[in-house]
């Protein structure tokens, strides 16, 4: 069965097998760790190649060193990320994305598009929705 098949649901797997616990379902598992704060932030900044610690501070903007550590621990621990320490005073580490990682990259730029398409809309409507509370 296909998404694009007439009058099939966009995502029939997803509700198939209730209750929708993230344990039962890949979508919940995967959309987890992709939906934190930072994950995607972090995957679009390692897509030129390999980045070291403080290049990916730099490039997130905002993150606390705490919490960029905690996703790139979070994110090699899913598979999306590789780390790589090499052997000098001090230890040199850089990040870089797996396959998987890097398979991420379509959707992500196809949610990143749809965000940049609809911004001004999301705007309005977040106004007019304030305005009427």
């Amino acid at each position: 069965m296909t998404r694009a098949q007439p009058g099939n649901r966009l995502f029939p797997e997803v509700f198939d097998e209730p209750p929708m616990r993230a344990e039962n379902c890949p979508v919940r598992d995967v959309l987890d760790r992709v939906g934190q704060k930072w994950t995607l932030l972090i995957l679009i900044a390692l897509e030129n190649g390999p980045q070291r610690f403080s290049a990916l501070q730099r490039k997130v903007g905002d993150i606390s060193k705490r919490m960029l550590t905690q996703t790139l621990r979070d994110l090699e621990r899913d598979g999306m990320i590789s780390r790589t320490v090499y052997p000098t005073k001090p230890p040199a580490v850089e990040y870089a994305l797996t396959d998987l990682g890097r398979s991420a990259l379509l959707p992500i730029a196809q949610l990143s598009d749809w965000a940049s398409a609809n911004h001004d809309a999301i705007r309005a409507a977040r106004a007019a929705f304030d305005a009427d509370a």
